[in-house]
């Protein structure tokens, strides 16, 4: 089965976009937006992740909690990326949140709560 990388609407190649040719299988724009969602599974997003707690010092920049258990604590873009690999990997980008203050405050404020 060939693989040919797609373009994006303006010519623009979509990171991870794939076109499967020969079976009648095509990789749906959407899907291929949310191709970067592997990133998050990868060595280098887990040293990155660690790096950033570190230093942070395990403490939420929102609420200022310290917390020693890595499993309640989120590296949360501060601009979300939307699959821009520069802004994905940028660890000036990143911050150390609480998983409740990711999860309610973040999310809200990016759905346009404040």
């Amino acid at each position: 089965m060939d693989r040919v990388r797609t373009l994006a609407e303006g010519g623009r190649k979509l990171d991870g976009c794939i076109r499967y040719v020969g079976q009648g299988k095509a990789a749906s724009l959407a899907e291929a937006r949310e191709a970067w969602r592997a990133w998050y599974n990868t060595t280098r997003w887990r040293r990155l992740r660690e790096q950033v707690l570190l230093k942070a010092e395990f403490t939420c920049c929102y609420c200022g909690k310290v917390h020693s258990d890595t499993a309640q604590l989120v590296a949360d873009h501060k601009l979300p990326h939307r699959g821009n690999a520069r802004l994905f990997w940028d660890e000036a980008n990143l911050q150390c949140l609480c998983a409740p203050c990711h999860n309610r405050v973040k999310q809200s404020e990016e759905a346009g709560g404040s």
